[in-house]
C-alpha cells in the first residue's frame, strides 16, 4: 500500500506496519482497533506520552480491503507525518482519550508513562445501564430491589434516550452553528439530525430505540423498519415505494466505499440528500 510521495506500507508480523520512503523507515505496532467492523475498523498506535496516531490505512468490510478515512488529501511532508494523523493524548475537544471513551466502557486510567487503558474494552452493559455492581449482587441474594439498582433507559423520555446516545453518536442539542449539515461528513452524527425530523417533534415518542434494538446488532431489513414508520404513517402516499428509509432517509456517502443513513428524516425532492428542504 503507498501514499503521495512514494511512502510505502509493508505489513509484518508483530502485527507491525513499516512505513518507508525518502530513504527512511520505520516501523509501527498496530496497538488498537477502532469499530465494530460493520463499515470499517481503524487503527492507532501510542507515539509518546502526549500523542497517539490514526494510521493511514483502515480496513473497510464493503471493499474487504484497505483504504483511508479523511486522511487521503493529506501531503506528508517526511516519514513522520506518513505514518498517519496526529492525535493528542489528553484534549477536551480532539483528543485520541474521547475516541477510547466511547469504545469501551468505564473511566479510562493513564498509566504512568502516559498510556491509556481502558477499564473494560468495548460497549458493553454498564455504558447505557450505569454501574451494576449492586445490582448484580441484589440479583443473587433475590432481593426484591434488583430492578431499582440499575439504570433502565427503557423507560426514559425520547429525549433522555437520545441524548444517552448522543454521548458518543453526537451529542443532540449541540451549540448553534456547531454542526454544519451541509458537510457530509457530518451525517454520520445521527442524533442530531434526528432530533430535527417531524417525526421526533411531532410524535414525542420517536427515539433511538424506537427503530433499533440496543441488545442486538443492527437490523439491516427494509421491512422491520417499514413496520415501524406503520404505527404512526398507516396509509402511505401513493407515490411511496415500498421501502420508507430509501426515500425519507436516504443513504449519503461523504467518501467511498462508506455510506451512512441520514436521520433527518424528511421529504427529499431534488438531489440534496443533506437535509430536507424548507416548508
Amino acid at each position: 500500500m503507498t501514499r503521495q510521495r512514494g511512502f510505502r506500507f509493508e505489513f509484518l508480523q508483530g502485527p507491525l506496519v513499516r512505513v518507508s520512503g525518502a530513504g527512511a523507515a520505520v516501523d509501527v505496532p498496530i496497538e488498537w482497533a477502532f469499530g465494530a467492523g460493520d463499515q470499517a475498523v481503524t487503527f492507532v498506535s501510542r507515539v509518546d506520552r502526549r500523542n497517539y496516531v490514526e494510521l493511514f490505512f483502515s480496513y473497510y468490510r464493503a471493499m474487504h480491503g484497505l483504504a483511508t478515512p479523511g486522511q487521503q488529501n493529506l501531503k506528508p511532508a517526511g516519514l513522520g507525518e506518513a505514518v498517519g494523523l496526529y492525535y493528542k493524548t489528553r484534549d477536551p475537544a480532539l483528543g485520541i482519550d474521547g475516541c477510547f471513551a466511547c469504545h469501551s466502557t468505564g473511566p479510562i486510567k493513564f498509566d504512568a508513562d502516559g498510556s491509556i487503558r481502558p477499564r473494560e474494552l468495548g460497549v458493553r452493559c454498564e455504558d447505557c445501564h450505569g454501574p451494576g455492581e449492586s445490582h448484580v449482587a441484589a440479583a443473587k441474594r433475590r432481593d426484591p430491589a434488583t430492578r431499582r439498582l440499575i439504570d433502565n433507559p427503557g423507560q426514559w423520555s425520547p429525549e433522555r434516550q437520545v441524548e444517552l446516545c448522543g454521548k458518543c453518536h453526537r451529542a443532540p442539542r449541540a451549540p448553534s452553528g456547531e454542526i454544519d449539515f451541509n458537510y457530509p461528513w457530518n451525517i454520520r452524527h445521527q442524533p442530531p439530525y434526528l432530533i430535527r425530523s417531524a417525526c421526533f417533534l411531532r410524535t414525542g415518542s420517536l427515539s433511538c430505540v424506537t427503530c433499533h434494538e440496543p441488545h442486538e446488532p443492527i437490523n439491516k431489513t427494509a421491512s422491520s423498519y417499514n413496520q415501524k414508520c406503520g404505527v404512526c404513517h398507516r396509509q402511505t402516499p401513493w407515490a411511496c415505494g415500498s421501502n420508507c428509509v430509501d426515500c425519507h432517509m436516504p443513504r449519503v456517502s461523504p467518501q467511498p466505499p462508506l455510506r451512512f443513513t441520514n436521520h433527518w428524516i424528511g421529504v427529499y425532492r431534488s438531489a440534496n440528500k443533506l437535509r430536507p428542504p424548507e416548508r
